[in-house]
């Protein structure tokens, strides 16, 4: 299937309800006010579940319990609720895909999206663009599951999902890869180009005249969460590290290992995807 026809799937692209479109062009404003945001994640009571349930997770580590949308818009700060009512919106839009383990793949998410934004403070980058960037860089995938399960099933069985390869193969046997199909999908939901532009270019953040910062912390934080998944010894580690990329971004083996995040549990978040 080509890219155009898979984007126009009419199952591939789930509709963004009402709701979380007026959310997203509010947010995308200069100056989003956080009263009319706070707002309109209360007018859905499934969404302020969700992201009510994600706020008081472990994985974002607050102080105390958040009780309404009010106090995560107060709390947590405008980018990390963006996040938030992104992965409220996927994980009720993708439940169940084809050939893909979803508990494993929202947990592979969560892992890159907190260890772009880790890299992301360390190079001075926005934190929050990192995270939601990292929590939806691997969409496309799932996308593809959905609108061509008898074409990604063979694709699998050669290369699974989380292979560091999976990219390369895609695109030698599509002409595409997870990555194109994820940017095209976030410039449909009115993500912001820096988000997009990252998304585009994680699997090659610094070739074909690309020069793509975000693209390059995606690109570390997806190696380094794969690795994990398929748990690559210490000479693996090493055999894999994208060189060119940590030069350019002037992180080391070393660093990028360093930047994992701290111990806490995967079980609150990923409620809020696969329950």
């Amino acid at each position: 299937m080509e890219l155009e026809a898979l984007l126009n799937y009419p199952r591939a692209l789930p509709a963004m309800s009402r709701t979380v479109s007026d959310l997203l062009a509010e947010m995308n404003k200069e100056d989003p006010s956080p009263k009319r945001v706070a707002g309109l994640v209360s007018q859905d009571p499934a969404l302020t579940t969700r992201v009510l349930r994600l706020s008081n997770s472990a994985f974002f580590r607050v102080s105390r319990q958040i009780g309404s949308a009010d106090e995560a818009v107060a709390l947590l700060g405008m980018t990390h609720v963006r996040s938030m009512v992104m992965a409220a919106a996927l994980g009720s839009s993708f439940k169940n895909v084809p050939g893909v383990d979803m508990q494993q793949f929202w947990r592979y998410s969560l892992r890159v999206a907190d260890i772009s934004r880790s890299l992301a403070a360390l190079l001075r980058q926005n934190e929050g663009n990192a995270f939601t960037a990292g929590l939806v860089h691997a969409i496309g995938d799932l996308l593809m599951h959905i609108a061509m399960p008898d074409t990604m099933g063979p694709i699998d069985m050669g290369t699974p999902p989380l292979d560091l390869r999976r990219a390369e193969v895609e695109r030698a046997t599509l002409g595409y890869c997870y990555a194109d199909v994820g940017a095209a999908m976030a410039e449909k939901w009115q993500f912001p180009d820096a988000i997009v532009s990252a998304l585009k270019h994680q699997v090659s953040p610094f070739e074909d005249e690309a020069y793509d910062p975000l693209g390059g912390v995606l690109h570390l934080a997806s190696w380094r969460s794969r690795a994990e998944e398929i748990q690559l010894d210490e000479g693996g580690l090493v055999a894999t590290f994208p060189d060119m990329v940590g030069l350019s971004l002037g992180l080391d083996l070393d660093s990028v290992l360093g930047k994992d995040p701290t111990e806490w549990s995967f079980s609150q978040a990923l409620a809020a995807f696969i329950d």
